[in-house]
């Protein structure tokens, strides 16, 4: 593994293509390596991995709001995203990749300061050699549904 200093995303990245998906993605989740970017960013993490399967977390607050007073629905699209995306890098070896080529969301209540700890969740439904295709779920502590989403992603070997 490269080492990598603070959150430089070249370097994390090329320590990511460096080992199997799911081990760079368990580096992450167990801090062995930064979090990106983009979850400091918006203050989200990466809490559980599993083969074909990644948890995220967030506890939106006033931050993430837009100009109507909720959070801005990109918050739990870039979640969302997250979740499906390393669902999908769990299962590439070391020197592969993905990228996202579609996605889809629906956002189906709102989110405030109030809504608390959400967790998206991410599964993968298939795996080809050029095509993957996930779907996750945008959740609260009781599994109330904020928000869905799939996405089909070009495997890169």
């Amino acid at each position: 593994v490269l080492e990598v200093n603070g959150s430089d995303p070249v370097r994390l990245a090329e320590a990511g293509r460096s080992m199997p998906g799911i081990e760079f993605l368990r580096a992450i989740r167990d801090g062995r390596l930064p979090h990106p970017p983009i979850c400091a960013l918006l203050n989200y993490k990466l809490v559980e991995v599993d083969r074909g399967y990644a948890v995220f977390e967030v506890t939106p607050g006033e931050q993430h709001y837009n100009p109507i007073g909720v959070v801005h629905g990109g918050l739990a699209m870039t979640l969302l995203d997250s979740a499906m995306g390393c669902a999908v890098q769990t299962q590439m070896p070391a020197g592969g990749g993905y990228t996202t080529l579609e996605a889809k969301t629906n956002l189906v209540r709102a989110v405030s300061a109030d809504t608390g700890r959400l967790r998206a969740i991410g599964k993968v439904l298939h795996l080809g050699k050029r095509v993957a295709t996930a779907e996750a779920r945008l959740e609260d502590r009781e599994g109330k549904l904020y928000a869905h989403a799939t996405s089909t992603c070009i495997v890169l070997l």
